[in-house]
């Protein structure tokens, strides 16, 4: 029996409703045009502590017994999810011992302690959050401490699930297609059971990071599958392996999947910022970067809701973000260039390969006196991605030696 119910949902909506705020459900106009339907963000990155997660933890803590709080709380976040568990602590008087990963970036940290001030220690451990999970898990088995889990509990999925009660009552129209974010899979659990009896006539379609496609790949396998290595650029939804109460639930709520390339997150993330005005971070960027890759006939003239699931974007990550983007959008370019060790040959590169409008964003030489070549890494960068094509003649055409870096990426940054 699912232990994750419709009443209990409602249930945590009335435990919520003076902590969260009803957030937005906004049409949005440019993306609209953009992809021929009606598109509508449900604006989670407006929460008090800017994300979705303050739902899911302050419903488990609120539901602990006096006896469990008063041996203090646990957790393991990449971030958003120890913010709800920060700002619960403080509300309602309870200690807590948070343990992240040292990626987590450091507004997030910083507004960790913001919001539960005396009340939480933020410990740092391990490179992932299963690094982190691990040691909050044995930290739990000394002290006696509870471990609030960040996705795998019913009272956690059952507060992320009024994300889609909220939506339903804002929407006076039917929701045809409904976009969610999943990293271990709560907030696509709660919302997809809320809307399975609400609207069931919905097409929900769970977006994942692609260089962390846990819940996909469990769901091709048939059971919970824990990945061996992933691409944690998108903090807030890179896990391993997602719940395994979550699994079963998404297992069967789910329409699709769609795997997000994390250069096309960046690039929405970009987007969103110089057209909107709306600051996210990569994981409350996946579900409108997922609408480019979606098939346009099947959302045309229909409604669409995307979740932004958050908006704790460390500012520091802003060049990352940009040369992501740029890489992604086949704008920037990386080659190993053998440069005769002679006077004018970067000149004779310049002038010779580059196009009038593209430019070097990127060099590094040393000059090497005992050999007749020396190799410089270059980035290019271009106007138009189909430029490339004709830098490459240049190249064969003027006898240039180069290695072409971005079919190789993990050289590239080994070399800068």
């Amino acid at each position: 029996m699912n232990p994750v119910t419709f009443e209990g949902i409602n249930t945590a909506s009335q435990v919520l409703s003076d902590v969260t705020h009803f957030t937005p459900l906004q049409f949005n106009e440019q993306l609209s045009e953009d992809y021929g339907c009606n598109v509508y963000l449900k604006r989670e990155d407006l929460q008090p502590v800017r994300s979705y997660k303050i739902r899911g933890a302050y419903n488990k803590i609120f539901s602990l017994t006096e006896e469990e709080k008063s041996r203090g709380v646990v957790c393991a976040s990449a971030g958003n999810h120890a913010q709800g568990v920060a700002f619960a602590c403080k509300k309602l008087g309870i200690k807590g011992t948070i343990f992240i990963p040292s990626t987590t970036p450091a507004q997030k940290i910083n507004r960790m302690k913001l919001f539960g001030k005396e009340m939480v220690e933020v410990v740092v451990s391990g490179d992932t959050y299963d690094d982190a999970f691990k040691t909050a898990s044995d930290y739990c088995s000394n002290k006696g401490a509870v471990f609030v889990h960040p996705f795998d509990d019913p009272k956690v999925i059952e507060g992320q699930g009024t994300v889609g009660k909220e939506i339903l009552e804002a929407a006076d129209f039917p929701v045809d297609f409904l976009f969610l974010p999943i990293g271990g899979g709560g907030l696509s659990a709660g919302v997809s059971t809320y809307f399975g009896q609400k609207s069931p006539d919905t097409k929900i379609i769970g977006t994942e990071p692609e260089g962390a496609p846990s819940m996909l790949t469990s769901i091709q396998n048939y059971k919970n599958t824990i990945l061996e290595e992933i691409d944690g650029f998108v903090d807030g939804a890179a896990v391993k392996k997602v719940g395994d109460l979550t699994f079963a639930i998404c297992q069967k709520n789910l329409d699709e999947m769609l795997l997000v390339p994390e250069g096309r997150i960046c690039t929405t993330i970009l987007n969103l910022y110089n057209n909107e005005g709306i600051v996210v971070e990569p994981a409350g960027a996946m579900t409108l970067a997922a609408l480019s890759l979606y098939d346009r006939e099947k959302i045309k003239g229909k409604n669409v809701v995307c979740v932004v699931s958050g908006g704790n974007n460390d500012i520091m990550r802003t060049a990352e973000i940009k040369e992501r983007s740029l890489i992604y959008e086949g704008l920037k370019h990386y080659f190993m260039i053998q440069f005769p060790q002679r006077p004018g040959a970067l000149k004779d590169f310049v002038s010779k390969i580059l196009g009038p409008k593209d430019d070097i964003a990127y060099f590094q030489f040393t000059k090497k006196n005992n050999r007749e070549n020396g190799p410089a890494v270059v980035g290019i960068e271009l106007k138009n991605p189909n430029d490339l094509t004709e830098i490459f003649e240049r190249l064969k055409e003027n006898k240039f030696k180069y290695n072409y870096l971005n079919d190789n990426l993990d050289l590239l940054t080994l070399l800068m």
